[in-house]
């Protein structure tokens, strides 16, 4: 019998007894603080960027703003934390962010190997190439013997690097933090073109002096899903992100916006929008969060549509059609896990 329960202790502290596994402290934590710390880009249009009275606008930021408003009615209550791709992770990991909301892409030895968890996918790219329109090259094979800027420990590097490979084409990388630095060295001339995700591309050069100088090539070489990461110390953290995430879509299929949010609540019969405004508060308890979590986020921000159109769609500098980020609906890849 001694030898059982020295068995059954050891299972116990692996985790595999009975019991559900302890939550970690992040959640406490940010309630606690009454801040969000927020892991963002140090400035690309469109994602995140401070305006001229330094207030951060983009998608990222306003996904920001959304955790914020669910966890505690305010989407001001955000601290925002600007981050090379280098420093990201390690942000992340030493705590100094509570979750990283920055242009990641979510894969495999990513969610495995950093003792982070990837979380939910608020949007879908592809690593594709911006060169000079005089250089006259119209696909990426006529790219041989290029230096392309790059930043370091990015999938875009390696993403580069097999794909010039495996085509027994030469580059020359010329590899900097910041992609602004990248932006600035393209317009200089010192390299000849950027390699990066093509939402990224758009958004650089929308800044440019002469955007019309440049070309983004049509050739998308990649998957490149986005999403918010956390650390793998906290599921309930964990589960306030991703159905943030999940909420912002759920609201677009349901045509809820932040205009008509409020009255929908009050008025509307379905079932589905009325768990997800709060008017039944069985999602907001299930997060250990108020009934209005969602329908906060939704007034702040708007739905994902509202989001998209706002930072990144047709009628703004960078001018993206949605593409794979239309809702399932409309043949796009955007769909919210049920909310019930």
């Amino acid at each position: 019998m001694s030898i059982l329960r020295w068995l059954g202790a050891g299972l116990l502290a692996l985790g595999f007894g009975t019991g559900a596994a302890q939550a970690g402290q992040t959640f406490d934590t940010v309630k606690a603080r009454g801040t969000l710390h927020c892991g963002v880009n140090v400035g690309v249009a469109g994602f995140s960027l401070p305006d001229s009275q330094g207030t951060w606008r983009g998608l990222d930021a306003d996904l920001c703003r959304a955790v914020a408003a669910a966890m505690f009615g305010d989407p001001n209550k955000v601290r925002f934390v600007p981050l090379t791709a280098v420093q990201r992770f390690t942000a992340l990991q030493s705590g100094e962010i509570d979750v990283l909301i920055r242009q990641t892409t979510l894969t495999m030895t990513r969610d495995t190997s950093l003792g982070l968890r990837m979380v939910a996918v608020n949007l879908y790219d592809g690593h594709g190439f911006m060169v000079r329109k005089d250089a006259g090259v119209t696909a990426a094979k006529g790219m041989d013997g290029m230096t392309i800027c790059l930043s370091p420990g990015t999938t875009n590097e390696l993403v580069t690097t097999d794909w010039f490979r495996a085509n027994k084409l030469r580059f020359t990388p010329l590899l900097q933090e910041r992609m602004q630095d990248n932006a600035q060295a393209l317009q200089a001339g010192r390299c000849d073109a950027i390699g990066t995700d093509a939402t990224q591309l758009a958004a650089l050069r929308s800044q440019f002096t002469k955007p019309q100088d440049f070309v983004i090539l049509p050739e998308r070489f990649s998957k490149e899903p986005y999403g918010p990461v956390v650390r793998r110390d906290d599921q309930e953290w964990f589960d306030v992100i991703r159905w943030t995430v999940s909420a912002l879509i759920q609201a677009e299929e349901l045509g809820v916006t932040s205009e008509n949010a409020e009255e929908l609540k009050r008025t509307s019969p379905n079932p589905e929008i009325r768990r997800l405004l709060g008017a039944d508060p069985v999602l907001g308890q299930a997060l250990k969060l108020d009934p209005a979590w969602a329908i906060n986020a939704i007034r702040a921000v708007g739905n994902y549509g509202q989001l998209f159109e706002r930072h990144l769609g047709p009628k703004t500098a960078i001018g993206l059609e949605r593409g794979l980020n239309r809702l399932w609906t409309d043949g796009g890849l955007m769909y919210s896990w049920p909310m019930r």
